[in-house]
């Protein structure tokens, strides 16, 4: 670290005070402002940036240029720039913490092989891993069914958080909030954010940080600079490398007015999300301001910070202003602490929300939030909003409209079909813990996100202490009828506003005689403990138990696709009679099959909107016009009649921000972690010995590393190295894809089955099929994760011929075409890829728009080099994607606008060349050769989409992590 005095800034660093009279340093930004005036008028969010720039500035890799480019912004300039962004901390959530803790413990064992000091590997920022993925709504509905999910969370997956309690005595900055204590955004927002942050030398500074969650954003709204990003990427954040990205054009977002009665902040995102969506604000910062901003609480503003990702931006800022001190106030910050946020803040010209003019933005979007009304969005897509009084008409519209126009392709003389379902008395406990069993009609479709442990639902019974017979009863099911109601955490359960009115909804509602049917799945996961201890003391707890929304667990549930199974009868009714059947969530995302693999249409709503439609049932009730339900004496009850007032709700909220609570809460972490967790006895030690686990295996990434450049670490796949070679050639052509693939498809997250290769691979080592658990719950072990790469059972390989009747076959299959007998014959992309190695054959992926787009899952791209493919050429990518293929030596190409593989005609058979730019210049041209079955060529030109000089580096050494392991080891 650069001294006081040899600083190149040092003359910007000056003193400020707090309210009791304390002082401290800070790189002054107003100081800095009589050099380059323009900081006046940058976005209070590049502001905060820039001071990190300034702050780090040591002349090798932050250089005074980084500065100079910065503070010179201009709202519509030319973005060739990249920014060294040093950040303050990192955090984690358990299914991408694990695989980057593996990455780590590898990069000790590397250094002892090498003779090295294993210690040199030590995260230089703070990291806090929140362990809130692994919670399964297995049990419902029951007061027990918080304690009996945890029971089963910790039988699943003793083997991981071992891994964890190692982690945490090897590691000096490694912190871990133990499971039951909630979600990773709320806790951050909650807890683990303190403002500003001091070094030893009495210079304090913002706190900013990055994710290993796309949602990460939800801290934007106090003010925090952050965003999502991969592990490949947050591993290099945590071990000292700034984190690159091009100068981001600013949209400002101004907000007028105020929210009607009645329109609570789920409408408000829900329409912000559909705004900014429509205004392509991919890989742009949004900052939102005016005097509408200023009305917004603190739990508002998180909310739309949340959904960033829903509207494609790198960030949702709002700026530090009274409410953000208030919400700190509310959440036990200490004074000392408060009273320095708000001087530093003050100090550097940061505080309060801007208005209209004071700023200069790339562009300005403006809403009145008197317009925004009561919404629900869906059925396959967050930014798809309908306004509550259209759902039912929208509904019955989308079931018989073509797929490619968001439909479902049924005919609409089917729409009011109903069929009996029965539950007989002689299935046990089907109430609280549905059975992983397939109907016997035909399997379900299998889950393509999150649904994480569906094999292992049948130790569920094993697990808990009293069953329960349940009674037999006879119900119609049809379209449109709600199976899951939702209260799951993320984006609203960190509001208390729309959770106290979910609350008073339902007393109103038990009050008025409405009951929800016992057949659907109804679930209260909140981010935080919090919320039940506000829930409980403002007496609403009991009305929400008593309409089935009782406690099932603090962390992602329904949203990520944890939601658990449905009835086994429900699953064969659905099957067998293609219906298309409703959850209501309130989630960020909704994606076909990603909450459970037979609901078709997903809808997110506020928590009050979810128990009205658990109540309603249905989703084609029309709840502006038609009664929720029938209640006492078999009255008509409308939602006019159980919506509560914003003053009844503002009534409440004095229960929900008591800092106190906030402090003797979180104070638990360290001291009161649960008997669960201080069961969990892992081993010792600074470098792991890792011992024989189906969930943890060392990584192969360094296998091969030395300390010469020249060597970067391959593994068994030969897929890394130096890339000094800027040359594909003699490739294959491994998948042919469409639009829209998500991480989801290139990395599933939920079940795993048996004749999968990961299935396959799991019998062979004495893992049941029953304790199979999840792609997401072992990413841990790359033996299963490289066999789960494009192993997605919804994703469509376009080599595959169509069927008879036109549709695709689903599933990570291609057609291998190496000379020989086995040529065309279709296999797992497993099975060919590793033949493909086996003969020194490189391969590649061709896509569409949007790839990669979906939850930061760093496998997605660690999966894709293991398998030994070079580059993947695509008409666009998703902004973390691209950067983490980059970050594991896998070149992204984009096609020129108007090209494609479909316009090149590509069948799957061809040879494919690609030719690079000799010094991989930043977004330069690369040359496609393809050469067909029958020799003939063509050529078509390629857009190089490593962005940045840094990303050649990482690139050149092989990826990111052998790049940053060697300057750590040097």
């Amino acid at each position: 670290m650069a001294t006081k005095n040899s600083h190149a800034f040092a003359s910007a660093r000056k003193s400020f005070t707090t309210a009791s009279g304390k002082t401290g340093d800070l790189y002054s930004l107003p100081a800095l402002a009589r050099k380059f005036p323009n900081i006046k008028r940058l976005p209070v969010s590049l502001r905060i940036v820039l001071e990190s720039v300034v702050r780090h500035c040591d002349g090798l890799k932050v250089t005074p240029e980084h500065v100079q480019q910065l503070a010179n912004w201009q709202p519509n300039a030319a973005r060739t720039d990249e920014i060294p962004f040093t950040v303050a901390r990192v955090v984690l959530q358990d299914f991408t913490g694990v695989p980057l803790l593996a990455d780590l413990a590898a990069m000790r064992s590397t250094a002892q092989r090498l003779g090295k000091d294993a210690k040199k590997i030590e995260p230089l920022v703070p990291v806090d891993l929140v362990v809130d993925h692994s919670v399964m709504v297995d049990f419902y509905g029951k007061k027990n069914a918080l304690d009996l999910n945890m029971k089963l969370e910790f039988l699943r997956n003793r083997e991981r958080y071992e891994f964890m309690k190692w982690g945490m005595q090897a590691f000096d900055t490694f912190g871990v909030v133990p499971p039951g204590f909630g979600i990773v955004h709320q806790v951050n927002l909650e807890y683990l954010a303190r403002g500003v942050h001091k070094r030893a030398d009495g210079v304090y500074y913002p706190d900013t940080l990055v994710g290993t969650d796309s949602h990460t954003t939800m801290i934007n709204g106090i003010g925090v600079v952050a965003w999502g990003v991969g592990g490949i990427e947050a591993e290099a954040a945590m071990l000292g490398q700034p984190v690159y990205f091009l100068t981001p054009d600013v949209v400002g977002f101004e907000l007028k007015g105020r929210l009607r009665e009645g329109c609570t902040a789920t409408d408000l995102v829900l329409t912000v999300t559909e705004i900014l969506r429509r205004h392509k604000v991919v890989g742009k910062f949004v900052e939102f301001f005016g005097e509408g901003t200023r009305t917004l609480s603190l739990p508002d503003r998180a909310t739309i910070g949340n959904m960033a990702p829903e509207y494609g931006a790198t960030m949702g800022f709002f700026p530090v202003d009274e409410r953000t001190i208030e919400y700190f106030q509310g959440t036990g910050r200490t004074k000392a602490e408060i009273e320095a946020f708000e001087a530093y803040f003050r100090a550097q010209g940061l505080f309060g929300v801007p208005k209209a003019g004071d700023i200069d933005y790339s562009q300005v979007i403006t809403l009145d939030l008197g317009d925004v009304s009561p919404s629900l969005a869906g059925p396959k897509r967050p930014q798809d909003r309908i306004e509550i009084g259209h759902v039912a008409a929208q509904f019955e519209t989308l079931y018989s409209k073509p797929m490619g126009e968001n439909g479902f392709n049924r005919p609409a003389a089917e729409l009011r079909n109903r069929v009996d379902v029965v539950r007989d008395a002689h299935i046990e406990a089907e109430e609280t813990a549905p059975t992983a069993q397939p109907p016997a009609a035909g399997a379900p479709r299998e889950v393509v996100e999150m649904v994480a442990n569906r094999p292992t639902l049948e130790s569920a019974l094993a697990v808990a202490d009293v069953i329960e017979p349940s009674t037999p009863y006879r119900y119609s099911l049809g379209n449109g009828d709600v199976l899951i109601a939702a209260i799951t955490s993320c984006t609203n359960t960190s509001n208390p506003s729309v959770l106290l009115a979910a609350g008073l909804l339902a007393k109103k509602a038990v009050e008025a005689g409405l009951t929800v049917q016992p057949h659907i799945k109804t679930s209260l996961a909140p981010g935080s403990r919090i919320v039940t201890e506000y829930l409980t003391e403002t007496g609403l707890m009991p009305y929400l138990e008593k309409l089935g929304f009782a406690l099932a667990g603090y962390g992602c549930t329904t949203c990520i696709g944890n939601a658990g199974d449905l009835a086994p009868e429900i699953n064969e009714a659905i099957v067998k009679n293609d219906l298309i059947c409703a959850a209501v969530l309130s989630g960020n995302r909704n994606f076909e099959a990603r909450i459970h693999p037979n609901l078709k249409a997903n809808f997110l709503a506020s928590p009050p909107l979810v128990v009205a439609y658990a109540i309603a049932g249905n989703v084609m009730v029309d709840l502006m016009t038609q009664p929720v339900g029938k209640g006492k004496g078999g009255k008509d009850v409308f939602l006019g009649d159980i919506w509560p007032t914003s003053d009844e709700i503002n009534k409440l909220l004095k229960y929900a921000m008591k800092g106190k609570a906030f402090r003797e809460n979180y104070a638990k972490v360290a001291t009161e972690p649960g008997d669960l967790w201080e069961r969990i006895e892992g081993v010792t030690g600074q470098v792991y010995n890792w011992p024989t686990s189906t969930y943890i295996a060392q990584p192969p990434f360094f296998d091969d590393f030395t300390m010469e450049s020249g060597a970067a670490g391959a593994g068994q796949t030969g897929a890394g190295g130096q890339n000094d070679d800027h040359r594909v050639t003699g490739a294959r052509v491994m998948a042919l894809f469409g639009d829209s693939i998500t991480t989801d498809h290139i990395s599933p997250a939920g079940s795993i089955k048996d004749t999968s290769p990961a299935g396959q691979w799991l019998l062979k080592h004495g893992v049941h099929k029953p304790d199979f658990n999840s792609y997401g719950a072992r990413r841990g072990n790359h033996e299963v994760m490289m066999r789960g790469t494009f192993a997605n059972v919804r994703i469509k390989n376009l080599m595959i011929p169509p069927q008879p009747d036109g549709s695709r076959e689903e599933g990570g299959v291609t057609l291998y075409q190496q000379p020989g007998p086995e040529q065309g014959s279709k296999q797992f992309i497993y099975d060919a890829a590793m033949k493909y190695i086996a003969a020194g054959v490189p391969t590649v992926i061709f896509a569409g728009e949007e790839y990669g787009t979906g939850s930061s899952r760093d496998w997605a791209a660690k999966g894709t080099q293991l398998l030994g493919i070079k580059a993947v050429v695509a008409k666009s990518f998703e902004r973390i994607h691209r950067s983490n293929l980059v970050g594991m030596g896998v070149l992204p190409l984009q096609f020129k606008a108007g090209e494609s593989w479909e316009k090149l005609g590509l069948k799957g058979d061809e040879l494919i060349e690609i030719v690079c730019d000799e010094q991989l210049t930043p977004q330069s041209d690369a040359q496609l050769i393809v050469t067909r079955a029958d020799g003939s060529k063509k050529k078509t030109t390629l857009t190089l989409r490593i962005d940045t000089p840094i990303e050649v580096d990482y690139f050149r050494a092989g990826g990111i992590l052998p790049y940053v392991l060697r300057q750590l080891l040097a």
